[in-house]
């Protein structure tokens, strides 16, 4: 016999002790276009053969898109005598999971939310019973959850940008929430919102500083905005991620919007201090993600380890204009969602934006 996981459960043990294995049975295809990290395909029609490939000394947690190859996957290595279990929803429940993770900066908490299958990261900041909310999605019940755990009233939410590859949450919490809505009018909003300012600053209880620093760090988009935690931290959306930068190619004018990252990673990043904790909005699948730990990196880490940081500006542009790739599926559709001009459905719209993140330049 064989036993249903949830998502959820999943989640919380990889990276631990008690990690599966993870085997998708999906065709090649599918796994290729977007799997859990560290999973390994072995599609349906061949696991009776492949059998000696799957250990005997793990449980086995199998994968499919929605739950049923991977149910008769479950059958067979059961009567194998392997420990298995079935990913409830498959795929589709994984797009749906999510965890979170504290970090402390004296009187300011900062709690990365994580949409696992998806790669996004989005943030409550608090103190004092107030928080302001950072990229969130559409999952509101996540970002209420946390605040009241928390002690916290969400007063303002803030986007990093106009996002291309997943559904923007920030109207519907802020007037879930009755919070002031603030977003960069160098990309373009169909609907009522508070203009932030360069460098302006939103203060929570407590007089700790929640500041605008960098409004304009264009390059990803025209509005790309970084948001600068009590002067120690950095949530960079995807401006800058800890495996790469985000890429300038979205809006067809790659080589201006390059030059735009360059000045903005070297301006407005690169001059803080060496220890500045950059929280990005995303990760991508080479990202370990720990169950007791932010994604994240010191500008000191993020400069040995990403040598793009250290071209000039030719060579940066050469190398994230070569490094072009698709656009996200459904990208326009997303795109005008976020905008305010779209009339689709929010259900649909959810469906379209399943995958992984697709907004950094690869290799």
């Amino acid at each position: 016999m064989y036993r249903d996981l949830d998502a959820a459960e999943l989640a919380a043990r990889l990276r631990t002790a008690n990690e599966p294995f993870l085997l998708d049975v999906r065709e090649p295809d599918e796994f290729a276009a977007w799997s859990i990290p560290s999973a390994v395909n072995i599609p349906l029609g061949q696991l009776p053969a492949r059998l000696a490939e799957v250990p005997e000394d793990r449980e086995i947690v199998s994968v499919c898109a929605s739950g049923s190859r991977s149910a008769s996957a479950s059958e067979l290595l059961a009567r194998a005598g392997r420990r298995v279990a079935n990913l409830s929803g498959g795929m589709l429940a994984w797009a749906t999971v999510y965890d979170a993770v504290c970090v402390e900066l004296d009187d300011v908490r900062i709690v990365q939310v994580r949409r696992r299958g998806k790669g996004c990261l989005s943030y409550l900041v608090g103190a004092g019973g107030e928080a302001f909310a950072v990229d969130p999605s559409t999952d509101l019940d996540v970002y209420l959850r946390h605040a009241d755990e928390h002690g916290w009233r969400i007063t303002r939410v803030f986007d990093t940008h106009l996002h291309a590859d997943h559904v923007s949450g920030a109207r519907a919490l802020a007037a879930v929430t009755g919070a002031t809505l603030h977003l960069n009018p160098a990309d373009s909003f169909e609907f009522p919102f508070e203009h932030i300012a360069d460098r302006e600053i939103f203060e929570l209880p407590g007089a700790v500083r929640f500041e605008v620093t960098a409004v304009r760090t264009p390059g990803h988009t025209r509005g790309s905005t970084i948001y600068s935690v009590a002067g120690r931290a950095l949530l960079t959306g995807d401006t800058l991620f800890v495996e790469s930068v985000g890429r300038p190619d979205l809006a067809d004018r790659a080589e201006p919007f390059a030059r735009d990252l360059f000045w903005s990673l070297h301006d407005r990043v690169l001059a803080r201090e060496g220890d500045t904790l950059v929280l990005p909005g995303h990760y991508g699948d080479s990202v370990e993600v720990l169950p007791d730990a932010p994604v994240g990196a010191t500008l000191d880490e993020l400069r040995a380890k990403l040598a793009p940081l250290g071209y000039d500006e030719e060579e940066f542009v050469r190398w994230a204009t070569e490094r072009t790739s698709p656009r996200p599926p459904h990208y326009r559709e997303i795109v005008e969602a976020n905008m305010g001009t779209s009339s689709a459905p929010l259900a649909a719209l959810r469906r379209l934006e399943i995958g992984p993140n697709r907004c950094a330049v690869s290799g």
